[in-house]
């Protein structure tokens, strides 16, 4: 079943994962997550598979690299925030 999630809230996704884990199995695990992005989507599982780590000791660890991965654009204006009000 396909998922669909905002990056603000990805980490709850990749919370549902075991770790330690290999970027092989992350990218299969969320191949069928479309991440909103500030400027569009993309699909999880294939932006964890262009990353450089092998593996990833804990979903902190996952969820830091997949921000730093990310163009700034993807991730909104800095300093924006999407609040809850």
């Amino acid at each position: 079943m396909a998922r669909t999630v905002k990056l603000s809230r990805v980490g709850t996704v990749l919370a549902d994962h075991d770790y330690p884990t290999s970027r092989d199995r992350a990218v299969s695990a969320f191949d069928d997550v479309t991440l909103l992005l500030a400027d569009g989507e993309a699909n999880l599982g294939r932006t964890l598979d262009e990353m450089t780590s092998d593996s990833f000791a804990s979903v902190e660890e996952l969820e830091l690299e997949l921000y730093s991965h990310l163009p700034v654009a993807a991730v909104g204006e800095p300093g924006q925030s999407e609040g809850e009000g």
